[in-house]
């Protein structure tokens, strides 16, 4: 879901990769005493890096809420996609392992561009996609309260990937304020939280995983077996950052913590997915609506168990869900900045 790029979002970002790489004193041979001297000052800021990495995550939220994604003819997941869409022409078959061979050549590319990159922050900042989130959610409810359906469900497979034909209103507003929830998870907690673990790769490495995961990982007769390795370290990879995001959807919803948690905990395992299951549930609760139902995948209905407690979803909901995502992100990004060392001391800057 690209939005469109400032235009110094390319040098924010290259900015940000020339500050994570450790620099050698001038003149210094790899063999020489200085050259020693610099390997252990690297080894020192490497450690410090690592430390720091949570900051560095918290910022890669924030410039992706202020810049917003890079243009999709440029962007490195669009790349990547077309990337993995020529793999599976040439080594598909319908087998487990031909998947699984798939799903460990993108991982292994994904994080391998997050080695090269070697920013925490503009990885961070490529992998998420709050803002473009945000975007492609408030243009349907746009059209939504203007009346045109048919409009609706022309903008509705940016964000879903079930059939749009067909879907009135209120089934356009549960589809979109199911999608900010699952992928508020998915665009935004995830990448920031693998980033702030394992740093550039980390963020880059999941990026590739979820991508995957939106091209096969489906139950479609063609993706039922070649998938499932890619749908399957998908669910590993947001087990975590998925129960992350129902706790800070609490937070960022306190008076409804309660039925949040009841949610959580009791509707969300009926949902076929262990990870946008939870996601869902914390939103509808939070929002106080009911989300699950009749979905459509490809002419296969699937009929999916409530979630929350309320009422059905409208199209003003889905300006409030766009709210909650956003508070999600950021409350995110607070808590990762109050984590990193020295954040609220006068020494941190020092060591910038």
């Amino acid at each position: 879901m690209p939005a469109r790029a400032h235009p110094s979002l390319a040098r924010c970002w290259q900015l940000a990769a020339d500050a994570a790489v450790p620099r050698s004193p001038p003149g210094a041979a790899p063999d020489s005493p200085r050259g020693s001297a610099s390997r252990i000052i690297a080894t020192v800021q490497t450690g410090r890096r690592w430390r720091e990495r949570p900051a560095a995550a918290a910022l890669g939220i924030v410039l992706d809420r202020a810049l917003g994604e890079p243009p999709a003819q440029i962007h490195p997941v669009a790349w990547f996609g077309r990337t993995m869409t020529l793999a599976e022409r040439a080594g598909y078959r319908d087998t487990r392992t031909a998947g699984a061979i798939h799903a460990a050549l993108g991982a292994a590319l994904g994080v391998g561009a997050g080695a090269a990159l070697r920013s925490t922050t503009a990885a961070t900042a490529l992998a998420t996609a709050g803002r473009s989130l945000g975007t492609a959610a408030l243009g349907v409810a746009e059209v939504l309260d203007r009346g045109d359906l048919a409009g609706a469900r022309a903008r509705l497979p940016a964000l879903v990937g079930r059939d749009p034909a067909g879907l009135g209103a209120a089934e356009i507003a549960r589809a979109v304020v199911e999608s900010v929830a699952e992928n508020t998870v998915d665009a935004v907690v995830a990448p920031a939280f693998w980033a702030a673990c394992c740093g550039a790769p980390g963020a880059l490495g999941y990026r590739a995983v979820n991508t995957m995961d939106s091209m096969v990982g489906h139950r479609s007769a063609r993706y039922r077996r070649y998938g499932w390795a890619s749908a399957r370290l998908d669910d590993v990879a947001g087990y975590v950052p998925a129960r992350l995001t129902a706790a800070l959807t609490a937070a960022a919803r306190p008076s409804r913590g309660g039925a949040i948690w009841r949610a959580v905990r009791t509707q969300a395992p009926g949902h076929p997915s262990p990870n946008a299951g939870v996601a869902e549930a914390a939103f509808a609760a939070a929002l106080g609506l009911r989300l699950g139902g009749r979905n459509s995948y490809d002419g296969r209905a699937e009929v999916r168990a409530a979630l929350g407690d309320g009422r059905p979803a409208r199209a003003a909901d889905i300006p409030r869900a766009v709210r909650l995502s956003r508070d999600v992100s950021l409350l995110l990004a607070g808590l990762l900045a109050a984590a990193a060392p020295g954040s609220a001391g006068p020494a941190a800057g020092a060591r910038r």
